[in-house]
């Protein structure tokens, strides 16, 4: 009894020290292994950081951009009820693609309108022109008569001092009763009759002059209806022109190629002069404006090559290019910019907008590329 009580004390004695050994044989496992995985930390943790610290020295990066493309509305430059819609929602189109129809109807009337205007003015015109006409004849025929008169009067006065000379010689000699009575009668009826027709001719040449001054005048009259005519025609010309030009508005037209957004314009519907109806996005043009802090500006230079990755496609990069900086921070073109002229100024770090240009116009990915997208730009500054 004795003995098995021994044993059984001997077996216990023998499992606490095999237990104590087995304890610190595992105590010394644990401790190399926490050593070997905190080397392995270490040397990745140092690798990691000289890499983002050499990464850091060549780049510049960013998550605050955004596709962009040209965005241009489409608009109604006439009035008038929607006859047809032409094109669907998001629907591709090209340059000159009718996209809807206005009704055309009154815009047609208004051409003829200004037809029958122009050919009113045209015809008044000829009118006038006709005037001209028949005044110059009549000024012709003025000044024709005045040199007449003025001729006639010169050969009056010719005749006139003939006649007053035979008039003084005979009144002498008739004095000196070398002629008869008879002869100096007819001399001073000679002298007599040349005067009065020299006084007729007088008066007629003032009656010339007055008719020849009130052609020039009616001339002037005239020629003053012809250009208010010839205006006339030209403001019927120009309303006709416009007439057609907003008759060619009710057409409305692709400006350029690209691709339609949601078509919210149906038949029947009124729309107004200047009325946006849907946009057009330029599919062929597509740019990334990257918003960095200005501490990050120090080293970005125009044409610095770029790496673009977009959230769509985190699996492929887009190889581009900076193309301009912002003359002026974000917060500058807000619409309520930011007021730090307070006691209490807080300086916060600005964002200045950068142009980025995607180099491959005609990588296959660029047809999944949408304007508002996110991106993450990359900027190689060495």
């Amino acid at each position: 009894m004795e003995t098995a009580e021994k044993n059984r004390t001997a077996q216990e004695n023998q499992a606490a020290m095999n237990a104590s050994e087995n304890t610190t044989t595992t105590k010394k496992k644990k401790n190399k292994n926490f050593g070997l995985v905190l080397a392995i930390i270490l040397i990745v943790g140092g690798g990691g950081g000289y890499f983002f610290y050499e990464h850091g020295l060549h780049h510049e990066e960013t998550e605050n951009a955004q596709v962009k493309a040209d965005v241009s509305p489409v608009i109604s430059r006439v009035s008038g009820y929607v006859e047809r819609v032409l094109v669907e929602d998001n629907q591709q189109v090209k340059a000159g693609d009718t996209l809807l129809i206005i009704d055309d109807r009154d815009y047609v009337v208004r051409v003829k309108e200004a037809e029958a205007a122009l050919a009113i003015a045209k015809s008044n015109l000829e009118v006038a022109q006709q005037g001209v006409n028949v005044g110059r004849n009549q000024v012709d025929a003025a000044n024709a008569s005045v040199l007449a008169a003025e001729a006639s009067i010169e050969e009056a006065k010719v005749r006139q001092w003939r006649a007053q000379k035979d008039f003084e010689r005979y009144e002498n000699l008739w004095k000196d009763h070398t002629v008869t009575e008879q002869q100096y009668e007819e001399a001073l009826a000679e002298k007599q009759a040349a005067d009065r027709q020299l006084e007729l001719l007088q008066k007629q040449r003032e009656i010339a002059q007055r008719q020849s001054r009130t052609s020039n005048s009616e001339s002037t009259v005239t020629n003053s209806r012809v250009a208010v005519a010839e205006a006339s025609v030209k403001q019927s010309e120009a309303a006709l022109e416009a007439a057609k030009l907003n008759l060619s508005y009710t057409a409305i037209v692709a400006k350029f190629d690209g691709q339609l957004s949601a078509i919210d314009i149906e038949p029947g519907q009124m729309v107004q002069a200047g009325q946006s109806l849907f946009n057009i996005v330029n599919t062929a043009n597509y740019w990334v404006v990257a918003n960095f802090k200005e501490t990050q500006l120090e080293n970005m230079q125009i044409g610095q090559e770029v790496e673009v990755v977009l959230d769509a496609y985190p699996g492929h990069e887009f190889m581009a290019k900076v193309s301009s900086f912002s003359p002026a921070t974000g917060n500058t073109f807000a619409l309520l910019p930011a007021d730090n002229a307070t006691g209490n100024f807080v300086k916060v770090v600005q964002k200045v907008p950068v142009k980025i240009v995607f180099e491959d116009q005609n990588d296959p990915f660029m047809k999944k590329v949408r304007a508002g997208m996110n991106a993450e730009v990359d900027v190689h500054i060495n």
